[in-house]
């Protein structure tokens, strides 16, 4: 792997989104043969945002790697304000092997891989969640056998999950249909890179507003939080507006037979989606959860196990 960042699903070319996916399966598969691949090594992990998969993966991942994570929470760091993002990049540079950061600001995580010595880990921005959109494709190439060719819908919110399932997506050959209410669409500008890579590898990527659509015979449904962490304040007016987003049986319905059903969580049961799909045997949410731990562990050892020579 070339990358010595990942900031962007849409920065990774193909094959090194494939070489996270097959070592992500192969360190499932046999975790104790990576317990060393990571010896002394530690990970600071910035977070500016409360975390139950992102702050137990990585930190989990990286004991099970021979490492070691610090959690640097909101009162330790407070970016930009107690200290600048320069600042923090090039200290953290002088101690650590690797930063994971979950932030509001997009521009925060590139601006800590600008400064930074050491790799680089998005592990959330208000603009894209790579590390989502990897598990989601291990996910998807476990329960379907593959990712070319598969058709993904989603249904909600055109947020930072959107986005980086849409340049995952285009990367890896699969078309995705989105669908959101008026007003609620992905970012035009990420729509027509994603649209750029999908025409390379012969996927589709239709945005639109009617559920329907982009559900008919799709193999993946995916759904979202109506309202993601800083937009609390929007939620009431969020569910009013969404409310016919909403993934319930019918909707799956109209998906192809054996579809599964995806959600990155947490989720709002009874909003989004309904208790009968979520727990229904079409679901594979706790499957996706758990390969963050997977998928997360394969870019760590790709990114830091090779630092000192890529950086």
């Amino acid at each position: 792997m070339k990358s010595t960042d990942l900031i962007s699903i849409h920065d990774l070319p193909r094959e090194e989104i494939a070489e996270i996916l097959d070592l992500a399966a192969r360190i499932k598969r046999d975790p104790a043969a990576f317990s060393a691949a990571l010896p002394n090594r530690t990970l600071a992990m910035i977070f500016e945002k409360p975390s139950l998969r992102t702050r137990v993966s990585f930190e989990a991942g990286m004991t099970q790697l021979g490492g070691h994570a610090i959690y640097l929470g909101p009162a330790d760091i407070s970016m930009g304000k107690r200290e600048s993002v320069a600042d923090i990049a090039r200290t953290l540079s002088g101690m650590a092997d690797g930063i994971m950061a979950r932030t509001f600001s997009h521009e925060a995580i590139v601006d800590l891989a600008r400064f930074a010595d050491i790799p680089v880990i998005n592990g959330l921005s208000d603009h894209s969640h790579p590390c989502q959109a990897l598990a989601d494709f291990l996910t998807v190439r476990e329960a379907l056998g593959r990712t070319e060719g598969i058709t993904l819908a989603y249904v909600g919110d055109g947020n930072n999950v959107t986005h980086s399932l849409m340049y995952a997506a285009a990367k890896l050959g699969a078309s995705v249909r989105v669908a959101t209410p008026p007003g609620y669409a992905p970012d035009p500008e990420v729509v027509r890179r994603a649209r750029a890579d999908a025409a390379a590898t012969g996927a589709g990527l239709t945005i639109g507003h009617d559920v329907d659509e982009a559900v008919e015979g799709a193999d993946v449904v995916y759904t979202d939080t109506w309202a993601s962490m800083g937009q609390e304040a929007e939620h009431d007016a969020r569910v009013l507006v969404f409310r016919p987003f909403q993934v319930n049986d019918r909707v799956m319905a109209r998906a192809a037979k054996g579809a599964i059903f995806m959600h990155c969580l947490p989720a709002h049961r009874g909003e989004e989606v309904t208790e009968d799909v979520i727990e229904s045997s079409a679901s594979v949410v706790f499957r996706q959860a758990a390969n963050r731990l997977h998928a997360q562990k394969a870019v760590l050892v790709l990114l830091m196990s090779g630092a000192s020579e890529t950086r």
